[in-house]
């Protein structure tokens, strides 16, 4: 059990996803990769462009949300037998070269859950409506946890075993905000990593006027339900997994 599985949740991603795939790293310091495209009912040739390059793929029967599209790609890395699971968005916006840098954190067991950050790396493109809800989200985590996050709406994120296995989202349509305030109120250890962002030049974003109408309930309810720090021993990763 020492593979590292890239999950991309996507939905319409057929002009993107090969670009993404691509870049793609083989191994991260000796550890196998191995990917997986969890296919949100889309009605392009996104499955197959995902089969053609060698990933497996899970397709759902209709769009179901990104954030049931997460929550697969966590589920289904754990039962692969992923040490450490990789999220990263399949439009070709975040850098997927740089899944080295927040993958050894948690091979070096200094943390259970990595943010690729846009705002200690550059940001090219992004529209100031986008700029502003970024950071309003994120200070909202920010105050309910009481710690400094500076990007918690990336999407580029890594997961160790265990934090694949305790992890919950309880929205679909989305999974940024309600996933971080889970996994660090069971006692995870975040941790953030600059990387570089450039904004989308093909496809369309799910994420529209309407997102702050559908994403602050979910937080409400997140925040709301008792969740208590898990024991230490499940929520590390064991030395010799780590090797």
């Amino acid at each position: 059990m020492d593979k590292i599985i890239v999950f991309l949740p996507a939905h319409n991603e057929e002009k993107s996803l090969p670009l993404v795939l691509h870049r793609i790293p083989r191994t991260v310091d000796g550890h196998p990769v191995e990917v997986i495209v969890i296919d949100d009912g889309s009605t392009d040739g996104t499955r197959e462009v995902a089969l053609k390059h060698g990933a497996r793929v899970y397709s759902f029967d209709r769009n179901r949300g990104l954030g049931a599209a997460v929550r697969e790609g966590l589920e289904r890395s754990y039962d692969h037998g992923a040490l450490v699971a990789v999220m990263i968005d399949a439009d070709n916006e975040y850098p997927a070269d740089q899944i080295p840098d927040i993958v050894r954190p948690i091979l070096a067991n200094e943390a259970d859950y990595v943010f690729g950050s846009r705002f200690l790396g550059t940001i090219d493109g992004m529209r100031l409506y986008r700029l502003l809800g970024n950071h309003v989200f994120t200070w909202i985590q920010c105050l309910l946890l009481k710690r400094r996050i500076h990007d918690g709406q990336s999407g580029m994120r890594a997961f160790s075993r265990m934090a694949c296995a305790h992890a919950e989202i309880i929205h679909d349509y989305n999974y940024a905000q309600v996933l971080t305030l889970n996994l660090v109120r069971k006692g995870f250890r975040l941790l953030e990593v600059p990387i570089r962002y450039r904004v989308r030049e093909t496809g369309k974003s799910f994420i529209r006027f309407n997102y702050i109408h559908r994403v602050l309930p979910a937080i409400w309810r997140e925040w709301r339900r008792s969740v208590r720090p898990l024991p230490i021993e499940a929520r590390t990763l064991r030395k010799e997994d780590l090797g």
